[in-house]
């Protein structure tokens, strides 16, 4: 019996040391920037522009060396996210439109972590950029396991910071200061911040889960002309920008001129900063810090549209490749979590992780089920502190673009195949990471019998689909 109850009391230790405690399931707040680099913040090295708030989360938290987005553009990556699968499984695998207003939707009966999350009795809203389908649709954030969502339906309607509209839940906000994209005076990042903030209060008395789905620092490169981008204006050389400006004949899809493009993009990604020191006092001021996981992260790699200039930035942290490209510029992104008496303060880890692997880490951190078919796995000891820097099996990436391209990685060892939508049997490129981050040097001819295995990885990894067809068929 004496044994007996040292090994339950010993257990229970155990548990409570991995920071979950009985009967107590966290709030989580998931926060995602649009197109924002590796580099483009404080902690992963950004030295011309602020990100205090960022500086202080990681500081407060566990920075991830190794985390990847779902793919390279923004809707199959959020899929990816959303279903726990990588996008040679998911449903969504490109930015496929649909008219008038709306990406391709995800099917009603599409397993997403916060339907999981709602069965479990948590309240959800997101807020921000959607793209998974438009209103009425099955791909309805409503249809998804959302409770609330604020914000922008489509991902296309999202290149514009001053809209004309927004949608709360199926409800059209059309934002009559803005006029028909005529005049600059509704911020659409501002009032979707002001939102998200009230939900978390409204709901801080149960438990939530709250997306933050901003579209910063996504072209266009516009902000306030506050004090943000006045600083950024003083301090940084600048070359204009012509684009599609508001005002008469201005058009959706464009990025209006810019005079400052460098000093717009710095303002944008300190303002999306701002945001986040916003949602942690917001948490502390309501009393649920300690029962509440903060996490950060990125859709894809920097952009080069609306004149972004990631170079100069050095978005990319010294990563090859930018969004729309598998290199690792393109799908290796921040990622910061933070819970306080949970993580472990100023925590790195380095183990290899993905989109996929948060739909299980947050099951488990909730007492959520997983439904059948999940590609990712639970991060939960890298969040306590495990120092395993080796993942077991593969990474994959599918991107369905510009001839389409595939990725995988499998210890030190990243494979990339271009044009596999135009021919069959592409050559396979091959980089050792541990030794090539900036994927310089091709090893395919030394490592034949590698790139064999990791071609045989991507044949097994992609499952077809007569939506998003893919591998060209001879």
């Amino acid at each position: 019996m004496f044994r007996f109850r040292a090994f339950v009391i010993l257990f229970l230790s155990l548990f409570l040391f991995r920071g979950i405690r009985a009967q107590e399931h966290p709030n989580i707040i998931l926060i995602v920037a649009d197109d924002l680099g590796y580099g483009d913040i404080e902690p992963y090295g950004q030295q011309l522009i602020k990100t205090p708030n960022l500086s202080r989360l990681a500081d407060e938290g566990i920075l991830f060396t190794q985390f990847y987005a779902g793919t390279a553009v923004c809707a199959p990556s959020r899929s990816s996210l959303m279903e726990g699968k990588h996008t040679g499984h998911t449903f969504i695998r490109g930015n496929k439109e649909i008219q008038p207003e709306g990406q391709y939707p995800l099917p009603e009966n599409a397993q997403t972590f916060p339907k999981a999350l709602k069965k479990a009795g948590y309240v959800t809203g997101v807020f921000g950029k959607w793209g998974l389908g438009p209103v009425g649709s099955s791909g309805d954030p409503r249809l998804q396991g959302i409770d609330q969502f604020y914000g922008y339906n489509c991902q296309r309607q999202a290149h514009r910071y001053y809209p004309t509209h927004l949608w709360d839940n199926d409800t059209k906000v059309v934002l009559e200061e803005n006029g028909n994209l005529e005049y600059n005076v509704t911020y659409a990042p501002d009032l979707i911040q002001k939102k998200a903030l009230e939900f978390i209060e409204e709901h801080s008395k149960e438990q939530f889960l709250a997306m933050l789905t901003y579209n910063l620092p996504h072209a266009e490169l516009i902000a306030p002309d506050d004090s943000i981008l006045q600083y950024y204006k003083d301090r940084l050389p600048d070359k204009p920008f012509k684009g599609n400006d508001y005002g008469q004949g201005a058009l959706i899809p464009g990025y209006t001129s810019q005079a400052y493009p460098h000093a717009s993009f710095a303002a944008m990604v300190t303002r999306f900063d701002a945001y986040v020191g916003e949602v942690v006092e917001k948490v502390k001021s309501l009393g649920i810090e300690d029962n509440t996981l903060i996490v950060f992260t990125s859709d894809n790699g920097p952009h080069r549209e609306g004149g972004a200039d990631p170079s100069f930035f050095n978005s990319g942290g010294g990563l090859k490749g930018f969004k729309t490209e598998l290199y690792e510029g393109g799908i290796r992104v921040p990622f910061i979590a933070k819970w306080p008496g949970r993580i472990e303060p100023k925590s790195i880890s380095h183990f290899p992780a993905a989109f996929w692997d948060l739909f299980p880490t947050f099951t488990e951190l909730t007492g959520a089920s997983n439904p059948a078919g999940l590609d990712g796995m639970s991060l939960t000891p890298y969040l306590w502190g495990s120092k395993k820097t080796k993942r077991k099996g593969y990474l994959y990436w599918e991107f369905h673009e510009y001839g389409g391209s595939q990725a995988v990685r499998k210890g030190k060892w990243k494979a990339v195949r271009q044009n596999v939508m135009k021919e069959s049997n592409t050559p396979v490129e091959l980089y050792n990471l541990d030794k090539d981050i900036s994927e310089s040097t091709n090893m395919a001819l030394k490592h034949k019998n590698k790139v064999k295995k990791m071609t045989a990885i991507m044949q097994q990894a992609h499952v077809e689909s007569d939506i998003f067809p893919f591998l060209k068929k001879d």
